[in-house]
């Protein structure tokens, strides 16, 4: 494969959030990152995480040039972020891949908005819980790693684009550690693309939120820190709390204490939960929130 025509459609990212966003004490007031030129009218897909309240945004194209851009929206369920471009790029658009049809070994390249790129393989194609109440029922996972993953284009053997880098992690296989990429299938793009361009959101009612960052322990799931204001602080859960029950179910992991919260109804739900303090149990009501409703909303620059 040819990777330099492919590497003009990748662009760096670069976004200025306020001091007082609800995220900018978690992922910071300055995100850097890359993103993928989808369509000729600039239009950049990236990971959502990177311009989330931003009031700035920067497109860097390869060959140096700046452009200001518009953060248009961020899918909470997928975690892809839309940004359009304000000036010409001069950079043709990807096409989009069929990632569910990529294999466990099959070649990829994980290319970023400065020129860098990895030539890797597909290492697992499975569920993915993130602790920040985030869920995907297939994520693609990449070796060796890239460094500067974050918004990064995932190029099949064909040109074409199966997903957006997302994360770092560590995999352990035959006793040895080794660094992997986990990315965002594209195929989770086009049945919500139209909306995320005429709305800035899915058009669906809002999952429930609680505001909880937890891990998975044995099968269960331990809550590691809440976020300040939101729906689970000011239900009084704390660090350390054990998720037992969510609405008299038994809770089997980090994945399945998101599906049951999920499905308990739209974002304002109330969640009643049992969990383990100190070695006694307790029962919590937590009335939860949309995510969204806590963040600055972009403003058209």
């Amino acid at each position: 494969m040819n990777i330099d025509p492919i590497l003009r459609s990748v662009v760096a990212v670069r976004s200025s959030i306020p001091e007082d966003a609800f995220t900018a004490e978690t992922l910071g007031t300055v995100r850097e990152g890359s993103g993928v030129v989808i369509r000729d009218n600039g239009l950049v897909l990236t990971i959502g995480y990177l311009i989330t309240e931003a009031e700035e945004v920067w497109l860097t194209t390869q060959d140096g040039r700046v452009v200001p851009a518009h953060p248009l929206a961020y899918d909470q369920e997928s975690g892809f972020g839309l940004v359009q471009a304000l000036g010409v790029l001069n950079a043709p658009a990807v096409d989009f891949g069929d990632a569910a049809a990529a294999r466990p070994g099959d070649p990829v390249v994980l290319a970023d908005g400065i020129g860098e790129f990895v030539q890797a393989n597909i290492v697992a194609r499975q569920e993915f819980a993130g602790y920040w109440e985030y869920l995907l029922d297939e994520a693609i996972f990449t070796a060796p790693a890239h460094p500067a993953w974050g918004g990064a284009a995932l190029i099949g053997a064909d040109g074409k684009l199966l997903g957006i880098g997302s994360l770092r992690l560590q995999m352990s296989q035959d006793g040895e550690v080794a660094d992997i990429n986990m990315v965002v299938p594209i195929d989770l793009l086009p049945p919500i693309l139209d909306d995320l361009l005429n709305r800035g959101q899915v058009n669906k009612p809002p999952r429930p939120w609680l505001g909880a960052f937890s891990a998975e322990s044995n099968g269960g799931v331990v809550v590691m820190s809440v976020a300040e204001g939101g729906p689970a602080a000011e239900a009084g859960l704390r660090q350390g709390d054990i998720i037992s029950e969510i609405r008299d179910e038994e809770v089997d992991g980090l994945a399945d204490f998101y599906r049951k919260l999920w499905s308990s109804g739209p974002a304002g739900a109330e969640i009643p939960m049992r969990i383990l303090r100190n070695g006694r149990e307790a029962w919590l009501r937590v009335k939860s929130a949309d995510r969204n409703s806590f963040l600055k909303k972009p403003q058209l620059q």
